[in-house]
């Protein structure tokens, strides 16, 4: 075989799977639709429950303000360092 024809070969392999993996992933995507439709209309109908808010509790892992200040330290001297 010359050249030309094993680059021929190779284009016409390449182009074969390309077909077959597009051809594949619209398969793959129109099943996906027609389950996700089936599944719609086979789902029962149910409302979401609604939650009622809770009252805001104070969150009991809160830093204390030493620790605040010693991160808003450390990222100001990460800052500066970087420039």
């Amino acid at each position: 075989m010359t050249p030309s024809e094993l680059l021929l070969e190779g284009v016409e392999l390449m182009l074969f799977g390309l077909g077959f993996v597009f051809l594949f992933l619209v398969l793959l995507v129109f099943l996906i639709r027609v389950m996700s439709w089936v599944i719609g209309q086979v789902a029962v109908k149910t409302p979401a429950p609604v939650s009622v808010p809770l009252a805001v509790k104070p969150a009991a892992n809160e830093p204390s303000a030493d620790v605040l200040a010693a991160i808003q330290s450390a990222i100001h001297q990460h800052r500066a360092r970087r420039g």
